[in-house]
């Protein structure tokens, strides 16, 4: 059930009660998504962290030459946002994009503020991913500013060991920061070597 995975996810962090849980799952809104279909573009304003029960997210950005540049995937049993627009209520920055056909479980902002007074002990859940969050997006910048692409992509391999095998791989060499072709190149020479 996808209620069940959300749930397992909360409990690595917190414990509920039955009717702490109660409280938590009417405030959920399930939603399903179609490959290629948007749940944020960028300059809309992020009112919704999604929780993935199957499929996969990317959040991306293109810049002024229209490359996308890809931030981060959600497969399943990962959570995705704007973190800066839905923290700040302003037009984000981000893209968020079904690769698949996606299921997903949304908490609104406001519900996730009534949450908190309701249940304080979310306040915790949503700060340890939230530094979590923090603390991967600073370990990215370091890794692509001080790591070679093939460091960079075992990396890739280590945090989504899920993803490899059926991402399309322009998606994986925007994410390690190189273009598809050197990233074909880099693999075909990791194989030889191998």
């Amino acid at each position: 059930m996808p209620i069940d995975l959300l749930l397992n996810n909360v409990s690595k962090y917190i414990h509920l009660t039955d009717d702490e849980k109660a409280v938590f799952t009417g405030y959920l809104q399930p939603k399903s998504f179609k490959r290629k279909q948007f749940l944020l573009n960028e300059g809309e304003i992020c009112k919704y962290s999604a929780f993935v029960t199957s499929g996969c997210l990317r959040g991306y950005t293109v810049d002024k030459n229209g490359n996308e540049h890809v931030l981060s995937f959600a497969p399943a049993d990962w959570w995705m946002a704007d973190l800066y627009s839905l923290f700040s209520q302003k037009p984000g920055i981000l893209n968020i994009e079904a690769l698949e056909d996606t299921e997903t479980i949304l908490l609104s902002k406001i519900s996730q503020e009534k949450l908190y007074l309701e249940v304080p002990k979310f306040e915790r859940f949503f700060r340890i991913l939230t530094e979590k969050s923090l603390v991967a997006s600073q370990q990215r910048v370091v890794d692509i500013m001080g790591l070679a692409a093939e460091e960079r992509y075992n990396l890739f391999c280590h945090r989504y060991p899920t993803l490899i095998d059926h991402l399309p791989l322009k998606q994986i060499a925007s994410y390690i920061g190189v273009t598809p072709e050197f990233f074909s190149r880099m693999r075909a020479g990791m194989v030889r070597r191998s």
